[in-house]
């Protein structure tokens, strides 16, 4: 994977919601390699000063600004070589009781920085997506479907020297800010009863280095309107919460709450449609963007009969871990690592 630094040499990367979970985990990867420069665009000064502090790196650069507005967003990309669109808002029961702002931040903020990539002659855009965009129910899924869309309209459009778009697509990553892991954990170690909603509910086990990895596979491989899924194991909320119980050698009881607002018994990361054409390697799913034109009358008498022998990819019938692999799992993550050491 360290090809990337072949690309990276003397150029600018971007990242949008920089200050969030995964430009953490990319600032602690990239800060070694041959950019020139690294821009940190998110709208949070707290955050910006925290990484300013904890990295005090000449290389990085942080722009305070929104994807909602075009010209904060058309601004900061000027000169840029690439960029990972990160900023999003990713909480489903606050997308639930906001959709407008899901709307402005997921969709107008991705189109926005779409039209930005181009009119700047950004070189290579990856835009992240979630799981939750696949057969959504949820408001901060819809918003994240028509992000994904985005990428693909305006992929049609490109010649082959202008801006690359691609798409990357993820479950819930681990120990990330507001996930449930997080939650259970600090349950777990103040003795709190560990919340569940559904214990037969299935999430997708992946790290953040995961996640980079996923990222940075589409930005070297990716073709134009390509999006990408790392094939990931999963395990139920139940197996997590015990499995967590286990490793903190906690007391706490396990109680049973509901779902929450939009939430789903099991996540999809690939449809059944998207399977047909999906191209699958040991790591990952490609999914070439789908460029049939607008003239329907070549779909009227012919189909695809093919999407009828694929099976949606979700976390009900992936690789389904228990309770040891499960800690196994867990016990690699730097968050659980320090836990341990606190406690």
């Amino acid at each position: 994977m360290n090809d990337y630094n072949t690309y990276f040499k003397n150029k600018i990367l971007m990242i949008t919601g920089g200050t969030g979970s995964f430009g953490n985990a990319v600032l602690s990867k990239f800060l070694e390699t041959d950019l020139k420069e690294i821009r940190i665009f998110s709208r949070d000064e707290k955050k910006q000063d925290d990484l300013r502090n904890q990295y005090k790196n000449s290389k990085l650069k942080f722009i305070i600004g929104d994807v909602r507005s075009r010209e904060s967003i058309s601004i900061a990309s000027r000169n840029v070589d690439f960029i990972f669109h990160a900023a999003a808002l990713k909480q489903v029961p606050s997308c639930e009781f906001y959709p407008m702002e899901a709307i402005k931040t997921n969709v107008e903020g991705t189109n926005n920085l779409i039209e930005a990539a181009f009119l700047n002659s950004v070189e290579r855009v990856v835009v992240l997506s979630t799981d939750k965009a696949v057969y959504p129910i949820n408001a901060m899924g819809m918003t994240k479907a028509l992000a994904e869309k985005l990428v693909v309209a305006k992929s049609r459009t490109m010649n082959e020297n202008e801006v690359k778009f691609t798409a990357t697509r993820y479950g819930n990553v681990m120990a990330s800010r507001g996930s449930v892991i997080p939650l259970f954990v600090e349950q777990a170690i103040s003795g709190e009863n560990i919340t569940l909603t559904d214990p037969n509910m299935t999430r997708f086990m992946m790290s953040l280095p995961q996640s980079v990895d996923l990222v940075l596979h589409a930005f070297l491989y990716g073709q134009q309107g390509d999006l990408f899924v790392r094939k990931s194991p999963a395990c139920t909320i139940e197996t997590l919460a015990r499995a967590i119980k286990d490793i903190f050698n906690s007391k706490s009881k396990i109680s049973y709450i509901g779902t929450r607002h939009g939430e789903k018994i099991y996540e999809t990361l690939v449809s059944r449609e998207e399977m047909s054409k999906a191209v699958s390697t040991e790591n990952y799913f490609k999914i070439p963007m789908d460029n049939r034109s607008l003239n329907y009358e070549s779909f009227f008498s012919e189909g695809s009969k093919s999407i009828n022998n694929y099976d949606d990819y979700t976390s009900h019938n992936t690789q389904r871990l228990d309770i040891e692999e499960t800690k196994t799992i867990l016990k690699e993550l730097d968050y659980i690592r320090e836990k341990l050491c606190l406690k």
